[in-house]
């Protein structure tokens, strides 16, 4: 599905959906899956406050999100900020007036042998990976407990259970965020706020295109994936939306896996055998 105003319109859900009214934020949101997720909540009728570094992206996103019929805000931020929890959950409230759904979807890695790993890089990953979302929620809960609730969507990944070579750093990262999301669940409860993950897949974006692009890591992954082919960006939207709704209004503490079929166990023999 191409990324513009026709594809956004073919995600919108029925009632039990809806979003119609609710204010959300989503990181990350000019990369490859953080624009769908924003569309996709868009076109559940939810208000659209778009974060990320890359300006020109987020003004691309937000043109098309325009062009959907989807009121949306951009606002560029270094989520590595240490004001940037703050300055995020108030943009928010002084744009829209509330603050309903987070989407903590920002992501970076970067792959390498654990003997050639630097601090800096350590620090990088797992403060963009697990701090940022950290102390984002912990903003955005103290707003949303004040006004009776509201959902918070983690993006984790298959790494967080299944480790593959030179990801030491990003793997534990998602590890930590999958468990943060249960323990965000079960603290904040009481407050009306949900708290789940999203484990994608091996997906077609470019923070897997080293995969896809390397012969022999693709036939690996073909052989494990039992629907043989990467997913979509857009195949991840349904999730967020149950989460973010009141239709997965007794779900909490929950990661929804979107994985094409890979835990489901691997075959014998690759798909061109």
């Amino acid at each position: 599905m191409t990324f513009d105003p026709g594809g956004i319109s073919a995600l919108r859900p029925g009632a039990l959906f809806s979003l119609e009214g609710r204010s959300v934020v989503v990181t990350g949101a000019a990369g490859g899956i953080g624009r769908w997720l924003a569309g996709g909540l868009g076109a559940a009728g939810a208000r659209v406050l778009l974060t990320d570094v890359d300006a020109d992206g987020l003004a691309e996103v937000r043109s098309v999100l325009d062009d959907a019929g989807i009121q949306s805000e951009a606002l560029v931020a270094d989520l590595c900020d240490d004001d940037a929890p703050e300055r995020i959950v108030g943009e928010t409230i002084a744009r829209f007036g509330a603050l309903d759904v987070l989407v903590n979807n920002a992501a970076v890695n970067r792959r390498m042998p654990i003997l050639e790993m630097d601090r800096g890089t350590w620090e990088f990953i797992t403060g963009v990976n697990l701090r940022v979302p950290y102390f984002l929620s912990q903003a955005a809960a103290r707003v949303m407990s004040e006004r009776g609730g509201g959902a918070i969507v983690n993006v984790s990944s298959l790494s967080a259970v299944y480790a593959l070579e030179q990801i030491s750093v990003y793997a534990p990262s998602k590890a930590a965020l999958s468990n943060l999301t249960r323990v965000m669940a079960l603290e904040w409860a009481s407050s009306g706020i949900r708290a789940n993950a999203i484990a994608p897949g091996f997906m077609d974006t470019p923070l897997a295109a080293p995969i896809w692009e390397h012969p022999d890591r693709r036939r690996w992954l073909l052989n494990r994936v039992p629907l043989q082919r990467p997913g979509k960006p857009d195949e991840l939207v349904a999730a967020c939306q149950l989460l973010a709704s009141e239709a997965g209004s007794f779900l909490t503490g929950q990661t929804i896996v979107v994985d094409g079929g890979f835990f489901a166990g691997g075959r014998w023999f690759t798909p061109d055998e």
